[in-house]
């Protein structure tokens, strides 16, 4: 038992590697976002190492520069985080139903959009040793990259720190242009939050709303109307 968790643990550090390394340039930009809302390096390295979220990370330090507050934060940070759910119910799947409580929820906090993907694609059973040994090289990527990144922010002219911030907006742009040259539903929803977030933010009407709330306002109602007007069909519908 001991030697199949040995092989399961070293099989994750080694297929984390390639994480590892994204991670790490990834998360400079996260970290210069964190200094600019006025983090410092112990507090985003601390939040990097027990949340591994970059979308989540990033909207929770925009949140905090825009001086939100605790209940917008987590509201924000329940919505944005919400597709972990749907991934841990598909992992829960793939191990064993004796499992653990305990290997469960060790599990859970590790999931990331990429050590998902690489668990879901192992063959027959997951074995919970496999996700520790990815985390146990991926989050100290993660965490030293932020790290690196406020510690950058710090030091380097107010003109370069400028320039990798860019770097973070350059990912989210890679999450979402390939999927919207491909449909246009998605074009046209990327379009309309890019022209909603600018109306909230320009007309005087809506000035008295905080801009946490114009941020959670804009992702629920945008969301719920793509949801409701444009319904992704079901796997059966297909087949038939």
């Amino acid at each position: 038992m001991i030697t199949d968790r040995k092989k399961w643990f070293f099989k994750g550090m080694r297929d984390g590697i390639p994480i590892m390394l994204g991670y790490f340039a990834v998360s400079i930009a996260l970290g210069i976002s964190a200094r600019n809302a006025g983090m410092t390096a112990p507090q985003a390295t601390i939040a990097s190492a027990l949340i591994m979220a970059s979308a989540g990370q990033y909207i929770g330090f925009t949140l905090i520069a825009a001086g939100a507050s605790y209940l917008e934060v987590v509201v924000m940070e329940a919505i944005a985080n919400a597709r972990y759910l749907l991934m841990s119910c598909a992992l829960s799947q793939k191990v064993d139903s004796a499992l653990p409580l305990r290997h469960r929820l060790l599990m859970g906090l590790w999931i990331t959009d990429e050590i998902f993907g690489v668990s879901v694609s192992v063959e027959g059973r997951l074995n919970p040793y496999y996700n520790y040994g990815m985390a146990a090289v991926a989050t100290p990527g993660w965490a030293l990259g932020t790290l690196m990144g406020v510690v950058l922010g710090n030091v380097l002219p107010v003109r370069v720190v400028s320039a990798l911030s860019v770097g973070l907006f350059g990912m989210f742009m890679s999450i979402f242009v390939p999927p919207a040259r491909k449909n246009r539903i998605i074009a046209a929803l990327v379009v309309v939050s890019f022209a909603a977030s600018y109306a909230f933010n320009a007309i005087s009407a809506f000035d008295g709303i905080s801009s946490g709330m114009k941020i959670i306002l804009l992702t629920v109602v945008i969301s719920l109307g793509a949801a409701l007007l444009f319904p992704v069909e079901k796997e059966a519908d297909h087949a038939a």
